[in-house]
């Protein structure tokens, strides 16, 4: 054999006369192959050398397999296939030109410039011969330092180089540059064999380190790819270009999402296609982006019309996994190919039809929920309607429908009530699983026993067949009663709103409390109510005499026309005398039931609709706002210190007549619910009949029990009117003196009152009440002074300090057991504090403790005496209004004292705050033997 088979001495002259004649041309070439070594072929050494195997088994005609591995220090790349040939040797060799026909990817061209990135002393081993390239020999041959361009210079591989491994024909044996680490490449490798795999169709196996990775073709485009770790498939279009998708566990496409162009090799171009592309395409001369130009547009429109064929490859509920989502393209290839791609799908046929073949996106519709069953219903009635549902294919063309707009169409369509049963069947678990919500359904037509087909299940009523409830309400015109049709009756109508028309059911009815509230006026335009009232009546009797709130709008016949119910009391009922008989006057507040009418309807169904045969309650345990239409009710709520956690209230109290509250009485204490109502405390009913109902003609607040002689004078007895004691203390009659705000002023009536008999001390009582409340009433003419008289109220004081007693006639003062201050500001009186008076003459002061007989006297009470003294004087003179008062005591911000008993008993009671011990300290300076004490 030839020691040289390829001439690469003959290669070697002429690149080195090519040095010769131009220096730079080695300049030219180092920064070539430099380029090819750090730029566009950096990280694709195991690409392009698999790219290489693929080529040499295409040239075989058979699939190839590789081998890769590390053998003392070197990383070797053996595949089966053609053997290596003069004209590769020459392609490695040239830096610009490939020795590649049409149909190879790789085959020794420039790519395998990629192998510097790892070594520099490449050789290629076949058994055809072998050829060697080395960087340390170029410079010794180009006579030449640094960089030189390693692969123009080839050389035979010596002598004594070992022959390709059995089975294979080829080798590429990479000594590592020092620091790259072979296991680590091979760790790298492994991660891409599956995708070398794929994308070179003649490399069948990859044997790695003793794993084997392994190509097969199943049939109807799906190809699997084995690893040590298990297998995938992918689903394959091959035409002009090479389309391919992952394919999950069950045979359903896993889109990509992220991927780069594969043109053949992988380039730097990101796409964002479910699929990957494998095509020929003009590349840039690095081989990392796709070439701009009008060949690049064309290839990536035939890509994109091929495409479509990968999409129907698939079957027709997996074909949406290939439409591109939305989102901004990551390359410009990537844009193009986007846009290009929709456009088919939106023209070309793909989309698999409810009904016949194929639709292109624009000429189909989709449902926008994915209700299963519901497109083959809607099948003859949505024209291109597709199979699919729950996607938005608008970018393709296709227009959405949504559940509202499909139950649109439906309106007006005339099935049989089990084709609506069967469209039921299919909606209800798409409610149930939120996939449709109500308001998509508000207009689903309802077949109703009458023939008629209404859109909407509001206000329609299950009957279930029940001829009692049929025939119940044969007789009874009311405007929106809609009843289901029994064949399509289904648990989505009542999911939706359709209520079953039991008693109880019916009586919720929107229509029907439509009908009951414009009955009476329906009534008197000449209407006939009777039907109405008769249903009503037997549905509040059917379910206990329990009725509706709207039950009192029902119109119902009266001695003088149709009236409310709630506008009527029965024939029997006691209200009949108690009310005023103005009540019961033409277009009075009530009427009486016709006679003839009660009798047909019992007692407990009457009332139930709001009949009276006794005072009604109100009860509301949630009151946010005083509306209950009770008399007075703002003056009771705004008489609260705070809003009532319920309301539970005797109604119509003020239609009772003045002279029958104590029949009214004790009809409300009869019954225990009214009984209830009156004895709540604080609440409206005793508040309202303690002011307005009458006893004699007051109101029993104007009155005191017998036993309440403590108000004698202020407030009368109340008269006998056969009342217990316990109706006359729950409807407010007095036992003990109290007033509230609202009583002020009458309290300050009665105390202003010439011609009652008040006692000093009830007086007191009554302006310390008055005391506690800050109200806005005008200031009384007459007030009630300390000796008893009711005096003008200009010449009265307010005594709030009790040595103005002494200078103050009886008839002057107002007297209050405490307060004093704020029944001034109410009665607008001055203050005795505020008089002008003045002592007469300085007194001689002497402290507490040198009083001896002081001493005495707080010792037996156990009375600290304070520091301090008092002005002590033989007659203590006082100048009041122009005139000298003696007095046995003053303050003037200092204490005075006559020297006597009762002068220094009250001096030092208030220096000390004992005032109330005033007259014992008195007895005790007078005479301070323990026996004055005791008696």
């Amino acid at each position: 054999m030839s020691t040289d088979p390829f001439g690469t001495e003959r290669l070697r002259a002429a690149v080195l006369r090519a040095w010769a004649d131009s220096p730079t041309r080695f300049t030219e070439d180092t920064n070539t192959e430099n380029d090819l070594r750090v730029g566009g072929y950096r990280d694709r050494l195991f690409v392009e050398l698999a790219q290489n195997a693929a080529d040499a088994a295409l040239a075989a005609g058979d699939r190839g397999t590789l081998r890769v591995s590390v053998v003392d220090g070197e990383l070797r790349f053996a595949n089966t296939g053609a053997p290596l040939d003069a004209r590769g040797v020459e392609s490695l060799a040239s830096l610009r030109a490939s020795g590649k026909g049409e149909e190879t990817v790789g085959r020794f061209g420039v790519g395998f410039a990629a192998v510097l990135t790892v070594s520099a002393e490449p050789r290629i081993v076949s058994v055809t011969g072998g050829v060697a390239f080395s960087a340390e020999r170029t410079r010794a041959e180009a006579d030449r330092t640094g960089d030189v361009p390693v692969l123009r210079l080839p050389w035979p591989v010596a002598d004594d180089e070992p022959p390709v491994p059995e089975g294979f024909t080829t080798e590429v044996r990479l000594p590592l540059r020092d620091g790259v680490d072979g296991r680590a490449l091979l760790a790298d490798l492994k991660n891409d064999i599956g995708d070398l795999l794929l994308t070179l169709p003649w490399l069948e196996s990859v044997e790695v380190e003793g794993g084997v990775w392994r190509r097969s073709d199943l049939g109807d485009g799906v190809v699997e790819l084995a690893s040590p770790d298990g297998s995938e498939h992918w689903q394959v279009h091959r035409g002009e270009v090479v389309w391919a998708v992952p394919l999950d566990g069950s045979g359903s496409p896993r889109p990509l999402g992220e991927d780069v162009l594969h043109a053949p090799t992988p380039t730097d171009d990101e796409l964002s296609l479910p699929a990957r592309l494998i095509a020929t395409l003009p590349i840039e001369p690095s081989r990392r982006r796709a070439l701009p130009g009008p060949e690049l547009t064309a290839a990536l429109k035939n890509a994109a019309r091929e495409y479509v064929e990968l999409v129907c490859s698939l079957p027709g509920k997996e074909r949406l996994a290939l439409v591109p989502g939305a989102g901004f393209p990551r390359s410009t290839v990537d844009g193009m190919l986007r846009e290009a791609i929709l456009e088919n799908l939106a023209d070309s046929p793909w989309l698999p039809a409810q009904a016949g073949d194929d639709l292109p996106g624009r000429q189909a519709r989709v449902l926008s929920v994915d209700v299963p069953g519901l497109a083959p219903l809607l099948a003859d009635l949505v024209p291109g309607l597709i199979s699919l549902s729950g996607v938005d294919l608008r970018a393709v063309g296709a227009r959405s429908l949504s559940p509202a707009e499909a139950i649109e169409l439906l309106t007006g369509a005339r099935r049989e009530p089990s084709w609506w049963r069967s469209l039921y069947d299919v909606l209800l678990p798409a409610l149930e699983a939120h996939d449709l919500a109500k308001d998509d359904l508000g207009a689903l037509p309802v077949p109703m026993s009458d023939g008629r087909t209404l859109p909407g299940v509001r206000d329609a009523l299950l009957v279930g067949g029940s001829a009692e409830l049929l025939e119940l309400l044969s007789d009874v015109d009311i405007i929106g009663l809609r009843l289901v049709h029994p064949a399509a009756a289904h648990p989505l109508l009542e999911r939706l709103g359709a209520k079953h028309a039991e008693a109880s059911d019916l009586l919720e009815a929107d229509a029907l409390s439509a009908a009951v509230e414009r009955s009476v006026e329906d009534v008197r335009s000449g209407l006939d109510g009777m039907a109405l009232a008769g249903a009503v009546l037997r549905l509040i009797a059917e379910v206990g005499d329990e009725a509706p709130d709207w039950a009192g709008a029902l119109a119902l016949p009266s001695e003088d026309g149709w009236r409310r119910a709630d506008e009527l009391v029965l024939p029997t009922s006691p209200l009949g005398d108690i009310f005023d008989p103005e009540v019961f006057e033409e277009d009075g507040a009530l009427s009486v039931l016709d006679e003839e009418f009660a009798e047909d309807w019992p007692v407990a169904t009457l009332v139930a609709v709001g009949v009276l045969d006794s005072f009604a309650i109100i009860t509301d345990d949630e009151p946010l706002e005083p509306e209950h239409g009770l008399p007075e009710e703002h003056e009771w709520w705004d008489s609260r210190e705070r809003p009532p956690s319920r309301v539970l209230a005797v109604r119509d109290l003020d239609l009772v007549g003045d002279d029958a509250w104590p029949e009214a009485l004790r009809l409300l204490a009869a019954r225990p619910e009214t009984w209830r109502a009156l004895t709540e405390p604080g609440g409206h009913t005793g508040w309202w009949l303690a002011r307005y109902a009458l006893l004699d003609g007051h109101a029993p607040l104007d009155w005191r029990m017998p036993e309440a002689s403590a108000l004698a004078g202020l407030y009368d007895v109340v008269p006998d009117s056969g009342l217990s004691k316990e109706i006359l203390l729950a409807t407010g009659v007095r036992t003990e003196l109290g007033a509230d705000a609202e009583d002020v002023e009458d309290l300050l009536d009665r105390l202003g009152d010439p011609e009652r008999k008040v006692s000093p001390g009830l007086a007191s009582r009554a302006h310390a009440a008055l005391s506690e409340y800050t109200v806005d009433v005008p200031a009384p003419d007459r007030v009630r002074a300390a000796d008893g008289t009711a005096v003008d109220a200009h010449d009265a004081v307010v005594l709030d300090v009790p040595w103005f007693a002494a200078v103050l006639a009886p008839e002057r003062m107002v007297v209050s057991a405490s307060g004093a201050a704020a029944l001034a500001e109410l009665l607008d009186l001055p203050m005795a504090s505020g008089l002008d008076a003045k002592v007469t003459e300085d007194g001689e002061y002497v402290p507490w403790t040198e009083l001896s007989a002081l001493r005495l006297a707080a010792d037996q009470l156990g009375v600290e005496l304070p520091e301090g003294g008092v002005l002590l004087h033989e007659a203590l003179t006082v100048t009041f209004e122009d005139a000298e008062h003696e007095v046995a005591w003053w303050s003037d911000g200092r204490l005075h004292a006559a020297d006597t008993p009762e002068g220094l008993g009250r001096a030092i009671a208030w220096a000390t705050d004992r005032w109330a011990d005033r007259h014992v300290l008195t007895a005790l300076l007078d005479d301070p033997s323990p026996s004055a004490l005791l008696n």
